[in-house]
């Protein structure tokens, strides 16, 4: 049996052999603490599309994982990811709002000089640090300009995400706790002044996403606390995800080095080619919901309060949905993957990331087109994100 708690050796760096195994072998993977494992798409995308049967709600779940009221709980039981209407219909309309195409457009010539700013300071090195020195240096002053956060105090953005994030993992040590715990308490401190700034001179709420979430009124507006965490929900989400997508996409086009060549003598492919770095190396690879009523699949049931794990990088190589699955195409389409997970909960920030990747990618491998991947590239070592800790490259 596959234990999300104690994966197989090998699976951090290739876990699609085994996501293979579970798709076609055991599609409903029960486990060890009575959770199940969903990993063929059609599944993924009726759990999706019935927000009845399945719910996002975890406090069921995180009460006794972070312990009720503890940094980790407020958070994740605050955020719009992990909640339903009315919370999530509240905050999703004001982000929504706030990611209008007004907004991107104004946002597009910031990010293309970020960007070629990246990339000006590799000029004069052979060897560079890609997710350090780029993939996740662009999401932090994207995320970080659309809350308006001083450009001199995002030094510790990263590391509170990554602690935050990391503790959604299926399994944590004593440490990784804490660590998760102090980042919350840490982050919530760091806003404050940022907030009160905001609260004594708004800004214009068609492009600052922070004055639009504190000028929601009546039944709209957030409390302090949903304030907060949806603040720290906007910085994680929009961080992690993007680097990850950034750094799998540079990573694959190493590997498959015809498809490299292809894009950059084809650079209008770059669109499609996101979508397809987005299906074959999700950035997210698990999701999660909680079965409202008893459901069934393949024969099996799932009781009532059940949480259900959903495989998305599994999901995203179904050999049902996905002709040649395994197989990296430029073009494909339709393309239908759950990178951005479905229905009403769908990412909000999946037109920014998209245009993050374009702009990132695209400009990378046209100014570096001959770009090698160094022996010294690391995974994260996570199962719900899939992205590189390290990932050196030769810029000849």
């Amino acid at each position: 049996m596959f234990d999300l708690t104690a994966p197989p050796d090998g699976f951090h760096q290739d876990p699609y052999p085994f996501y293979r195994a579970l798709r076609e072998e055991t599609p409903v993977c029960w486990q060890p603490d009575g959770t199940v494992l969903l990993s063929r798409h059609a599944d993924l995308d009726e759990v999706y599309r019935d927000t009845n049967r399945f719910i996002s709600d975890k406090k069921a779940v995180f009460g006794p994982k972070f312990g009720v009221g503890s940094p980790l709980y407020e958070h994740h039981t605050t955020s719009l990811v992990f909640n339903d209407p009315p919370l999530h219909t509240r905050v999703r309309r004001v982000m929504v709002g706030a990611m209008n195409p007004r907004a991107l457009a104004q946002m597009e010539p910031g990010l293309i000089a970020l960007v070629d700013d990246l990339l000006d300071q590799m000029a004069d090195k052979v060897q560079t640090e890609l997710i350090a020195d780029f993939a996740g240096a662009i999401p932090i002053e994207v995320i970080g300009n659309l809350l308006g956060i001083p450009r001199d105090e995002r030094g510790q953005l990263r590391d509170w995400s990554l602690a935050i994030l990391g503790a959604l993992e299926p399994r944590l040590t004593e440490e990784q706790m804490a660590r998760g715990h102090r980042a919350v308490s840490d982050f919530k401190a760091f806003l404050r002044h940022i907030i009160e700034d905001r609260a004594a001179s708004p800004r214009d709420p068609e492009t600052d996403v922070l004055t639009r979430l504190m000028q929601t009124e009546g039944e709209q507006r957030l409390t302090e606390v949903e304030l907060y965490q949806n603040c720290i929900f906007i910085l994680n989400a929009g961080h992690e995800t993007t680097t990850n997508l950034i750094g799998n996409a540079l990573a694959l086009l190493d590997r498959h080095r015809d498809k490299r060549d292809r894009l950059i003598a084809n650079p209008g492919l770059i669109d499609t080619a996101v979508d397809e770095f987005l299906r074959m190396e999700s950035p997210n690879q698990l999701g999660n919901r909680l079965a409202a009523t008893d459901v069934e699949f393949h024969g099996e049931t799932i009781p009532a309060g059940t949480d259900i794990h959903l495989c998305i990088g599994a999901a995203n190589r179904d050999p049902r949905q996905f002709d040649d699955p395994d197989d990296l195409r430029l073009d494909r389409r339709p393309n239908k993957h759950h990178a951005f997970a479905g229905g009403p909960h769908t990412c909000v920030g999946l037109t920014l990331a998209r245009m993050e990747g374009r702009i990132a990618v695209g400009r990378f491998v046209d100014r570096y087109p001959n770009y090698t991947i160094g022996a010294g590239a690391v995974r994260g070592g996570r199962l719900r994100f899939r992205g590189f800790a390290h990932l050196p490259a030769r810029l000849d």
